[in-house]
């Protein structure tokens, strides 16, 4: 179920926090009761659990929409309630500033209809809208499991770009969610809507489950090829991480005990070192999807990994990589962090 997660599973792995002093700001995670509560001390407990967490960047959740008006501002309940947990941690004086950035969703096929929803969710957001999630992941094999899935080629629909066009006049992200067979039509969008700043969910969705298990080899080498071509797009950033879904099939939530961070840099390198490779530090950012991959490995491993990862990258690289490109890309206002 998503969202669900065991804490006395998780505590069978204890380690050290690497490099403590580093500023991270964790660009992509939900808070939410699906599976189970994810809200805001349960974000405190992952975020003050060692790593420096300075700042947080909410992504949609499907979580306290309104029950009641016109369908298309319902979701405006959701960013309303994550500037109140904003405020929240905030008056409590936490050391993270706990969605500093929020990413709601509109329904983008709306069209230039959307405009009045987008300007919804700016005020609920009392000066955190960042951007809108609308998700486009599609995959036949996966239809099951997501019933909501999307329609195909959501990405070029008319309407839809019209949407989009909507959320460049404000200034505003798009979140693409999408499965790596998807990755071409991600390419299309950028290249057809260069001024549109464009955000890659969890390196693009490289799949190894399903009809891709046992296949990785040959599913990593459409991913990379893809990846090379988006990345051609100076308007495209990517999140790395989101490789604890089961679609990476990596399978660590089948384990006896969850994986330490040197088992989750060996197994994920090969995805961040080509993502790295071919956007630069400067368009690349580490992300925790928290609580959705708390079902593989707990927050403290998770950075840790990252760290290791980066570990031979410069000082300039690695304050990109976790902190500055996802300042510079949401537009938070951060205090010098040092480091």
């Amino acid at each position: 179920m998503i969202g669900a997660y065991d804490e006395a599973w998780l505590a069978q792995v204890a380690e050290d926090v690497l490099d403590p002093a580093l500023p991270i700001v964790d660009p992509h995670h939900h808070l939410w009761e699906h599976g189970r509560r994810y809200l805001l001390d349960e974000l405190l407990a992952d975020a003050m659990d060692g790593h420096r967490i300075v700042a947080t960047v909410f992504c949609q959740s499907g979580y306290g929409y309104r029950d009641q008006g016109p369908a298309c501002l319902r979701p405006v309940g959701e960013t309303a309630l994550m500037a109140d947990i904003a405020e929240q941690a905030l008056r409590r004086n936490t050391p993270t500033r706990v969605c500093a950035g929020i990413l709601g969703y509109a329904d983008l096929c709306l069209g230039d209809a959307v405009r009045p929803v987008l300007q919804a969710h700016a005020e609920a957001a009392r000066g955190r809208l960042r951007g809108i999630r609308h998700v486009a992941a599609r995959h036949e094999a996966f239809s099951r499991s997501v019933p909501d899935q999307p329609p195909a080629g959501l990405l070029a629909d008319p309407a839809f770009r019209r949407g989009l066009a909507a959320l460049e006049a404000m200034d505003l992200v798009f979140e693409a969610w999408v499965y790596h067979p998807q990755l071409p039509e991600v390419t299309a969008l950028a290249r057809a809507m260069p001024g549109l700043a464009i955000v890659l969910d969890h390196l693009g969705g490289p799949l190894a489950a399903g009809p891709y298990r046992g296949r990785r080899a040959e599913a990593f080498a459409e991913w990379r090829h893809a990846i090379r071509q988006l990345a051609s797009c100076p308007n495209v950033t990517v999140k790395l991480g989101g490789l604890g879904m089961p679609i990476s099939g990596f399978d660590f939530h089948k384990q006896p005990r969850p994986p330490t961070s040197p088992q989750l840099a060996d197994a994920w390198r090969p995805y961040i070192e080509t993502a790295i490779e071919c956007f630069g530090a400067s368009r690349c950012m580490f992300e925790s999807n928290f609580p959705v991959d708390k079902a593989m490995f707990g927050y403290r491993a998770v950075w840790n990994a990252y760290k290791r990862l980066a570990g031979a990258a410069s000082h300039a690289d690695r304050a990109a990589l976790f902190h500055q490109t996802a300042a510079r890309v949401y537009r938070l206002d951060l205090p010098d962090m040092g480091g």
